[in-house]
C-alpha cells in the first residue's frame, strides 16, 4: 500500500534515491539563502530595521542546506546535480514569482512594493515547506539519521510562516492590503502549479533511481494530480489567509547553529 511515510522510507533507505533528495533540498535552501542575504541588502531606507529579520531568514536557510549535506557527507555521499525539472526555487523565478534574480544582483536599493512582493512569495512557499516538514516530523522525528535535522528545520519553516504573517499584516495596515491579496493569490496559483510540476520531475527520477514498476510510477503521478486539482479549486486560499501568529516577532533572535550529524 502507497504512503507519504512508506515512500519516504523507501527514498531515505537507498544511498542513491536519498543523495538525491538532499542534493535537492539543499540546493533550494541555499539558493534561498542567497536571495534572502541580496534582499536584506537591498531594503529601501524605510525599512532598514526590518534587514535583521530578513538576514535571520537568509541565515536559516543557509543552515538547512549544511544540514543536508552533512547528513549525506554522514553516509559517505556526494551531493549529484541537481535536475533542472526539479529545480523548485528556479522554476518558481522563471514563472515570474517572487523578485527577479536580475533585480537582485543590481546595487539598487528595493522598494517598498518590492518588499511587500517578497514577503507574500514567501508567505506561500512557506506554507508549502512548513507542511512538507511537520508531514516528515510526522513519520521520521525519531529517525536515527534525520530525526534531528527534521525536527530543527521543521521548527524554521513554522517561524518562518508566523514571521510572514506577521509582516504582512504589518503592511496591510499600513495600506497595501489589496496589493498584498492580489500578489498572495498570484503567487498561489503560479506556486501550486510549479509544485505539482516538480513533484512529477521528482518521483519521475526517484522512480528510475528505486526501479519503480509503472503501475507505482503511475499510480503516484495520479496522486500528485489529484492534490493539484485539489489545490487548483479551493486547497490554494490555505495560502492566501492572514493571521496574527501565536509567536510574535518569530525571527527576533540570531539563527541557531546547525547540528553536528557526523
Amino acid at each position: 500500500m502507497l504512503s507519504a511515510k512508506s515512500l519516504f522510507r523507501e527514498i531515505l533507505d537507498n544511498d542513491e534515491s536519498f543523495r538525491l533528495f538532499c542534493s535537492i533540498a539543499a540546493s533550494g535552501e541555499s539558493q534561498g539563502g542567497w536571495e534572502n542575504a541580496r534582499i536584506a541588502a537591498l531594503v529601501p531606507p524605510s525599512e532598514r530595521g526590518f534587514a535583521r529579520k530578513i538576514a535571520r531568514h537568509g541565515a536559516d536557510e543557509d543552515k538547512h542546506g549544511r544540514i543536508f549535506n552533512a547528513l549525506m557527507k554522514k553516509r559517505g555521499l556526494e551531493p549529484v546535480g541537481v535536475p533542472p525539472d526539479t529545480d523548485y526555487t528556479m522554476l518558481l523565478e522563471r514563472h515570474g514569482i517572487g523578485l527577479a534574480h536580475e533585480k537582485l544582483r543590481s546595487d539598487r536599493p528595493l522598494t517598498v512594493q518590492d518588499i511587500v512582493t517578497y514577503l507574500a512569495h514567501s508567505r506561500v512557499t512557506e506554507q508549502r515547506a512548513s507542511e512538507q516538514m511537520r508531514l516528515l516530523r510526522k513519520h521520521f522525528a525519531d529517525h536515527p539519521d534525520v530525526g534531528r535535522a527534521v525536527k530543527m528545520i521543521s521548527r524554521d519553516e513554522d517561524d518562518h510562516l508566523a514571521y510572514c504573517h506577521e509582516e504582512l499584516l504589518r503592511f496591510a495596515y499600513a495600506g497595501h492590503g489589496r496589493a498584498i491579496q492580489r500578489t498572495l493569490r498570484e503567487c498561489a496559483i503560479a506556486e501550486i502549479r510549479v509544485y505539482r510540476d516538480v513533484s512529477l520531475a521528482v518521483m519521475a527520477h526517484m522512480g528510475r533511481v528505486l526501479g519503480w514498476p509503472r503501475p507505482k510510477a503511475v499510480a503516484l503521478a495520479a496522486g500528485i494530480h489529484a492534490v493539484y486539482a485539489y489545490e487548483r479549486a479551493v486547497g490554494w486560499r490555505r495560502m492566501v489567509s492572514l493571521r496574527m501568529p501565536e509567536r510574535r516577532d518569530a525571527l527576533g533572535g540570531p539563527a541557531t547553529v546547525a547540528p553536528e550529524f557526523a
